[in-house]
């Protein structure tokens, strides 16, 4: 039984990744501030003896023994990073020296939840992990992808100059139960829409891209990470290749929700990415050939029977 800290813990991607770790057979402390996590998410683990729930905000110190930490504490979505720029960066930054300090005094493993975001609006099409990024640094979207960028640094140099071993995970679009109701990203954006009747709201003309993986896929990628030998530091993508434009998402979210709702056009979000999708060869050959294994039809079908649930259960 190895001793687990899971940043982030009672967040979207963390509630599932702490579920899982305690399937294992793992001892798991989860740590949040709640500033996007929800813990109605990890409600389901208080019962299990092996899993501690901590409140706590990853810019302050924390000590605890333990043999590995997953460091997923960040607001990830534009609402959310955006709404406190300046503590965005902080939980980036500060957080990660922080938790690597932590690993380095403990001799932990330690994993660090980076971003498709470091890529900016890329140049390269797909992303491959030895592209450099084509990043606005003073731009509204700057204080997420920079602060990851500056994480991403950071776990370089604490395992190139203190030796802290180390695992960098490139997470592209996620989606799945357990998702805010209100965190602005499309996915649940347009199944809450649909949902409750509402225009599906497309910015841009809806030709952008994106490639979005099942909850489900990442965590089985994380672990994956996780568990490969010392000299495996990343970063890697974790992604689902299969790429779609906004207006197929919205077509499929439609047919999947039988919604009658109708399709709006706003203003594309100043450095909004125009394309996005993984190159994962290097996650196939490091992670015992590791792939997504959903389907986006079935992953939505699941994210809409979540939601499904919520919107009853929210409404009076």
């Amino acid at each position: 039984m190895k001793r687990i800290l899971v940043t982030g813990g009672a967040g979207f991607i963390g509630s599932h990744l702490c579920k899982q770790l305690l399937q294992d057979g793992n001892e798991v402390l989860c740590l949040d501030n709640y500033f996007t996590g929800n813990k109605e998410n990890i409600v389901p683990l208080l019962t299990n003896p092996y899993f501690e729930l901590i409140r706590h905000d990853i810019t302050e110190p924390y000590y605890a023994e333990v043999d590995e930490i997953y460091n997923l504490a960040c607001p990830a979505s534009p609402v959310h990073y955006q709404y406190n720029p300046i503590k965005t960066v902080k939980t980036s930054v500060m957080g990660a020296i922080n938790m690597l300090g932590l690993a380095k005094r403990v001799k932990a493993k330690i994993l660090q939840a980076s971003t498709s975001e470091v890529y900016g609006d890329p140049a390269v099409h797909p992303q491959p992990e030895s592209y450099w990024g084509h990043v606005n640094p003073i731009g509204p979207r700057s204080c997420y992808d920079e602060g990851k960028r500056c994480a991403e640094t950071l776990f370089m140099d604490y395992h190139t100059q203190n030796g802290v071993a180390i695992k960098i995970a490139r997470i592209f679009n996620t989606y799945g139960p357990h998702m805010n109701i209100h965190d602005g990203r499309v996915v649940s954006n347009f199944i809450v829409q649909a949902l409750e009747g509402k225009n599906l709201t497309i910015f841009g003309d809806g030709s952008q891209t994106r490639s979005f993986q099942y909850v489900d896929d990442l965590v089985t990628g994380l672990t994956a990470l996780m568990g490969t030998d010392v000299q495996v530091t990343g970063p890697v993508n974790l992604g689902n290749p299969h790429e779609c434009t906004m207006l197929q998402l919205a077509a499929s979210i439609l047919d999947l929700t039988g919604s009658s709702s109708k399709l709006v056009f706003q203003p594309l979000p100043q450095d909004d990415p125009q394309q996005r999708r993984p190159e994962i060869s290097k996650a196939r050959e490091l992670l015992n050939g590791w792939q997504p294994q959903t389907g986006l039809r079935e992953g939505l079908t699941e994210t809409i029977t979540y939601f499904e649930q919520l919107l009853k259960i929210q409404k009076p």
